[in-house]
């Protein structure tokens, strides 16, 4: 097949891939806000709980587990199932390790004190409208939901405010929940205790630029898409690419990645520093600008990845990078899933520097033909991006058409234009909203796993039999560089049966990737989705050790609570 065959049917159709397709659910709520300019630097110009207390609650404690008691409390062990991992299909959708669908948990009114307190903070900035707090209760793109939803919505426009926000909450004992852009699918933003949503997207500004250093200082409400944006005109950009609607706050929260951190590595990579607002209002900053040091803990690499449990994230420094000179997209098929991983598993050992590579599956080329009457070919599909000058990128292109012709690669084709390439990637980009495609009025699960690169084969390929089997249609996108693929299971949410089927799916998953030494979260993070498999990926060791710094940095447990530490965790 020749390029321009393939750019042909790509342009085949005059409507964008994610046309009609539920293209509100990252659109936040509209709140004017701007983006101002920054200043341009250059060098030359927080225990245990005694168990005849906790007997006293056995009702009180019969929440899922996926709640977490606004006050330090004895949980009973949430074991995970005990099927073995090397009978996948044995295992159950509920029993000891699971979280209920819809997350529980005791609510407290707010006390009026406090909202008198958060109104003369916030002023205007401040909502107890019911629609406002069902939106931020009840992430649409969650598979996670809860029983309740926040109090009231606060929007900060300083670190200052959020200070006193933070302040007077854990006086009053009163439960707070970080909203960012609201794309996480784990349940990370869900209020199952009600309280205060601290929604962080008034704060986005770029509040310094050093060019020379390639570094930024932003607020945590900034959009990545949007940085990049401004970060154009200076011929930089910051290298990670979520979801679209993903915050520079959030995206530390999550510890998220996205197909280029096969080159530049995931968020913890690309944090240099944080200010952070801890429990009792108190701002730490975890490290200076210096690109290394020695000093101390690693406070900036505790705080990413901590999906708010430990503070809320009010300034990033961020590291860059320059624009490459020149790339090249190529895109290749295959008749089976595995024959596509081992080429993405070749490539990474043949030492080319592919700044990403890309696994899409048959049933995914299926959704992406419906959503927009093309005519792909419907099998597993392997996409690439090559950087660097026009020379390399080139190079690196021919030797991985070398690799996928002796993995019975067919029909590869490259692009160098950018109009072409665009053309390409927006087949990646908008995969998930192609998905709905498919079957319009059905929800969504989506899960991610990752393993160790030489498993990853082995682990698609398992999965995929499962999941071709199952009633249910389901996708496979996969960031086939790193070892980690997602998985977008579609099911009617009118159907118990059939939710209970997507959770079965996950549950296979995650066990044969713990099986292969890996982990039940690549990128998506923990959230209340994927705390029950903790204890069996990460042992109740560490789990312990993590229940002593949120007891230290966070004794009232107002900070996300019921999030990222199983409830049955204590010490």
């Amino acid at each position: 097949m020749t390029f321009s065959s393939l750019f042909s049917r790509l342009r085949s159709c005059s409507k964008p891939i994610c046309s009609n397709l539920r293209t509100s659910i990252f659109q936040r709520p509209h709140i004017p806000s701007s983006l101002t300019e920054p200043v341009i630097y250059s060098r030359k110009g927080q225990g245990k709980i005694p168990s005849w207390i906790a007997s006293l609650f056995p009702f009180a404690l019969a929440v899922s587990a996926g709640s977490l008691a606004l006050q330090s409390q004895s949980y009973p062990s949430l074991c995970l199932n005990d099927a073995p991992p090397s009978d996948p299909k044995s295992l159950k959708t509920g029993g000891k390790g699971s979280t209920d669908y819809a997350v529980k948990g005791s609510l407290r009114k707010v006390p009026p004190e406090l909202i008198a307190e958060l109104k003369g903070i916030c002023q205007d900035n401040l909502t107890m409208d019911e629609d406002e707090r069902y939106v931020h209760g009840k992430p649409q793109n969650s598979f996670h939901k809860a029983v309740n939803i926040p109090d009231v919505v606060v929007y900060p426009r300083s670190e200052e405010e959020v200070s006193k926000i933070v302040k007077s909450c854990n006086m009053h004992k009163v439960p707070i929940v970080p909203y960012g852009g609201a794309t996480s699918i784990e349940g990370h933003t869900l209020s199952p205790y009600g309280g205060v949503c601290i929604d962080m997207t008034l704060m986005n500004r770029v509040k310094a630029l050093h060019v020379e250093d390639v570094d930024v200082v932003v607020e945590p409400g900034i959009g990545w898409m949007e940085l990049n944006e401004y970060l154009e005109s200076y011929d930089l950009f910051f290298p990670l690419d979520p979801g679209p609607g993903a915050t520079i706050g959030g995206m530390c929260a999550t510890r998220c990645s996205g197909s280029l951190a096969v080159r530049y590595g995931t968020m913890r990579d690309n944090v240099i520093s944080l200010k952070v607002v801890l429990a009792d209002g108190e701002v730490v900053k975890t490290a200076s600008r210096a690109r290394k040091t020695a000093a101390g803990y690693d406070l900036t690499r505790l705080m990413i990845g901590s999906e708010g449990t430990l503070g809320v994230i009010t300034e990033i420094t961020l590291r860059l990078q320059k624009l490459p000179q020149s790339s090249v997209v190529a895109m290749c098929n295959f008749p089976t899933i595995k024959d596509a991983a081992d080429v993405a598993i070749a490539t990474m050992h043949s030492g080319i520097q592919v700044s990403r590579v890309e696994l899409l599956d048959e049933v995914q080329i299926r959704a992406i033909n419906l959503a927009n009457e093309k005519n792909l070919p419907e099998i597993p599909t392997l996409m690439f991006e090559f950087v660097g000058t026009e020379a390399y990128a080139r190079e690196q292109t021919q030797i991985v058409r070398k690799i996928a012709s002796e993995h019975n690669g067919s029909d590869f084709v490259f692009a160098e234009e950018p109009e072409e390439k665009k053309e390409l990637w927006k087949i990646r980009k908008e995969a998930l909203w192609a998905c709905f495609a498919m079957k319009p009025n059905f929800e969504a699960m989506i899960t991610d796993v990752c393993v160790p690169l030489s498993h990853l084969a082995e682990l698609i390929s398992r999965s995929k039999q499962e999941l071709d089997s199952s009633p249910l249609t389901c996708t496979v996108i996969a960031h086939a560089g790193d070892g980690n693929f997602h998985v977008v299971v579609l099911f009617d949410p009118t159907k118990e049966e059939q939710r209970r089927e997507a959770e079965r799916l996950n549950h296979f998953m995650v066990h044969i990737a713990l099986s292969m030494e890996g982990t039940c979260t690549g990128e998506h993070g923990v959230g209340t989705g994927k705390m029950k498999y903790l204890e069996k990926e990460l042992g109740i060791e560490n789990l312990r050790t993590m229940k002593r710094i949120k007891d230290a940095l966070d004794p009232n447990n107002i900070m996300n609570p019921g999030k990222l530490i199983p409830p049955h965790v204590c010490f």
